[in-house]
């Protein structure tokens, strides 16, 4: 019996379009008659089935709510409005019919039923849809600071964030564990919603468990149900968060486990609980680097820009975020020291700059420094043998040099100490030495040589 309530219940998105379908149809067919007194048969069966199938409707949604683990509190308003609505339509049909049982109706315009019947189904499936898709559904894509005007609550998913040096001081539950099941778990598993009548939103609900029982074995993940089903394979009906949910990394998985297997605490630190610090370092943020500076300057004009688009030289900007500019001369190898004038009506907000291929000189060193907020700057596969090179140490954005492939001379290696924010440099294809690398004196500029060896692999011998 239980299943034959749970398939019949599942039928209920299926069987309630068929009053929706009914009743629209009806109501056009009346606006296609209005200028007549009378309407076509028709029109009377079309109102009826559509009672007879808000009935069923409301049936099937009844027989899913018990099944689906939905709170009362939250499917209530669906279902009462979905009893109105086929109360309505029967209405329409005895108001059309002119029964006498309900003869009162004759005083009541049908354009009014009419507006009454089509604003009951447009509530009440708009409702449905709010249990199934979630209340924010149709203002989900909207800016939130939108959705916050129109009184919409947003909700942003919480990342878990450790810092490396202080994460043995973390909560395990709030800090890790409970962002863990608020960002997978909860959004089924909620006061409005229980499916499996279990709740992860807090620390009771947890312990509860759901109709199936407890979730948690103390100390023993493996016979836990909340470990064993995030990892069952995603295919497998028992899997959760179902398919099309957000799923937790396995990182996170893996933390569950170990949270359980340490008597699943609700209070105490990281360091009280004995978790090793392998099972945390994928939450320590990585540390951030920008090809520009970051700082507010205003736009280049886009006169400017398409000024200097017209000698062949490409210009984009690097983000959305940013004014600042990534300049290309791809493709336009003829790029010489002399064509670095037409760069200078946006000189301001050039951040990259890729000089690579062309006929650049040890010339272009002393024009470079009118490039204030240059971060990134290529000059691969060109005649620079790093004369004057030191000019470029004024620039105090500039973080990477890429000189593979150049002329780049030994001697001028050491010149890259007082380079202030220089973090990397390459040199592969060069003059420089890779075994003096100690004459620079700078550990924190990282000198990339190439030459990398890499495993070979199955499809090395494959013959094409």
């Amino acid at each position: 019996m239980e299943v034959l309530t749970q398939l019949l219940g599942r039928l209920h998105p299926l069987i309630v379009h068929l009053p929706i379908g009914f009743i629209i149809l009806g109501l056009l067919m009346l606006c296609y008659y209005r200028k007549q007194h009378t309407y076509p048969e028709a029109v009377n069966i079309i109102f009826l089935w559509g009672g007879y199938t808000a009935l069923l409707a409301c049936f099937t949604g009844y027989l899913q709510y018990l099944g689906e683990g939905y709170a009362f509190d939250t499917v209530k308003l669906h279902l009462w409005s979905g009893i109105i609505t086929a109360l309505f339509s029967f209405l329409m049909y005895a108001r059309l019919k002119k029964l006498k049982l309900v003869h009162f109706l004759t005083k009541i315009p049908v354009v009014t039923l009419s507006i009454l019947t089509l604003a009951l189904i447009s509530f009440t499936g708009h409702q449905g849809g709010n249990i199934t898709h979630g209340a924010d559904y149709l203002v989900e894509p909207l800016p939130n600071n939108i959705k916050e005007a129109l009184g919409f609550e947003t909700f942003e998913e919480k990342k878990i964030v450790l810092s490396e040096n202080n994460w043995e001081n973390a909560l395990l539950y709030d800090d890790v564990i409970k962002p863990i099941l608020n960002n997978s778990c909860v959004s089924c598993h909620n006061p409005k919603k229980i499916k499996g009548g279990l709740l992860l939103h807090n620390e009771v609900g947890i312990l509860e468990g759901g109709e199936n029982g407890s979730i948690l074995i103390a100390e023993d993940a493996t016979k836990s149900d909340l470990f064993v089903r995030m990892n069952l394979p995603l295919e497998d009906e028992a899997h959760m968060p179902p398919e099309g949910k957000k799923q937790p990394s396995k990182e996170e998985i893996k933390l569950v486990g170990a949270w359980i297997n340490a008597g699943h605490p609700f209070e105490g630190t990281v360091q009280e609980s004995g978790l090793e610090k392998e099972l945390f370092t994928s939450f320590f943020p990585n540390e951030q680097t920008y090809d520009y500076p970051q700082i507010e300057i205003p736009a280049a004009t886009l006169d400017s820009i398409l000024l200097v688009k017209r000698t062949g030289v490409h210009v984009d900007p690097i983000s959305k975020s940013t004014t600042f500019l990534r300049v290309s001369c791809l493709n336009k190898p003829s790029f010489a020291d002399a064509d670095f004038e037409t760069l200078l009506p946006i000189a301001n907000n050039i951040a990259i700059l890729d000089l690579g291929n062309t006929q650049i000189t040890d010339t272009i060193f002393e024009k470079l420094i009118q490039l204030p907020h240059l971060t990134v700057l290529k000059m691969d596969h060109t005649s620079i043998s790093g004369k004057d090179i030191a000019l470029l140490k004024i620039l105090q954005h500039l973080k990477s040099i890429n000189l593979t492939g150049s002329n780049f001379e030994q001697e001028y290696l050491n010149d890259f100490a007082d380079f202030t924010n220089l973090k990397q440099l390459y040199l592969y294809k060069t003059k420089v030495n890779p075994n003096t690398t100690s004459t620079l004196n700078r550990d924190d500029i990282h000198i990339d040589y190439g030459n990398y060896t890499l495993p070979p692999i199955p499809s090395d011998s494959i013959i094409y």
